[in-house]
């Protein structure tokens, strides 16, 4: 009986080391080590500034900068989408 207890607890105590505690934030793709917010900050100072480069994300945060990485890759990626709409649209315009 106490072999079957301590097999029991060994058990239990082993899913509770294999299991994971928190899983872990991403914003955007990237990985947060606390709560995102240096993300966030970064992601809207780039939209307060319009900012379509990489390059300007230099700021001393890791995070404050993949957030605004986070803001041009999006915007960027919006901006091709558009672009391409726009071509196709200019194609079906051409039959008249």
């Amino acid at each position: 009986m106490i072999r079957i207890l301590a097999a029991a607890g060994a058990v239990a105590l082993a899913g509770f080391v294999v299991a994971p505690v928190n899983a872990q934030e991403t914003f955007h793709g990237y990985d947060c080590t606390d709560d995102c917010s240096g993300h966030e900050t970064g992601y809207d100072w780039a939209a307060r500034n319009d900012i379509t480069d990489e390059r300007d994300c230099d700021g001393d945060s890791q995070s404050f900068n993949e957030g605004c990485q986070a803001y041009v890759e999006e915007h960027t990626d919006d901006a091709s989408r558009n672009s391409q709409s726009d071509v196709e649209n200019d194609d079906g315009d051409s039959d008249e």
